[in-house]
Formats: structure tokens, sequence, C-alpha cells
């Protein structure tokens, strides 16, 4: 069993900022990318920024210079720092993990979490 947590989310007003983490744990032998997703209401869940195993970054423009993901591959965790926050940031926040398991690379989401950013 493969479990992704994140934690983190909450109530922010606008240009103020929160910090998001996701760990993964249990059976697999590596994780290849990881990455960001959310889903608004009435909205399709989009990608907001992907790390890869030696640290390259990808960005939704909708967030680039605001929002920066980084992974400690040691602790199986990714980060996003999002600063500059705004309404239309309010969603549900999923982590995502390629992992290889015992014969192919899968993938895993976490269960999310509530960011709302309001006044």
């Amino acid at each position: 069993q493969v479990d992704l947590v994140e934690s983190g989310g909450g109530l922010v007003q606008p240009g103020g900022s929160l910090g998001l983490s996701c760990t993964a744990s249990g059976s697999f032998f590596s994780i290849n990318d990881m990455g960001w997703y959310r889903q608004a209401p009435g909205k399709e869940r989009e990608l907001v920024a992907t790390i890869n195993s030696i640290h390259n970054e990808e960005y939704a423009d909708s967030v680039k210079g605001r929002f920066t993901i980084s992974r400690d591959n040691a602790k199986n965790t990714i980060f996003l720092q999002m600063d500059s926050l705004k309404p239309e940031d309010t969603a549900v926040y999923y982590c995502h993990a390629e992992m290889w398991l015992t014969h192919s690379l899968s993938d895993f989401w976490g269960q999310g979490t509530q960011v709302i950013v309001s006044s």
C-alpha cells in the first residue's frame, strides 16, 4: 500500500502565503516525478507545478513567480510554497507521484487539501 498525505491547507487572505507538504509512505521502490495539481469548483483538475527526480521544475503560467515547488528525496517529500495568493488560487490541492513499484511505474494521488483565499 502506498499513501500520499498532504498538509498545510487552510484559509488565507489575498496576498498572503501558505506552504503545503506532501509525504509518500508505504511500499515502493522509488519515486520519479512528483507534483501538485488543483481543482477549483466548477473546473477540471489542472497542473500547478511538477518536479522531477533531479529537481527540474515546471509551473503553470498562472502561478509562475508566485509558487515554488521543492523536493526532499531523502524524506520522500515535496513542498509547495505559495506566495501572493489570489482568490482564484482557491481550490483543493492534490499531491501526485509517479512511483516505481515491483514492475512498473504507477500514478498515485493524495486525498487533497483545501486552500481558500478570501477576505
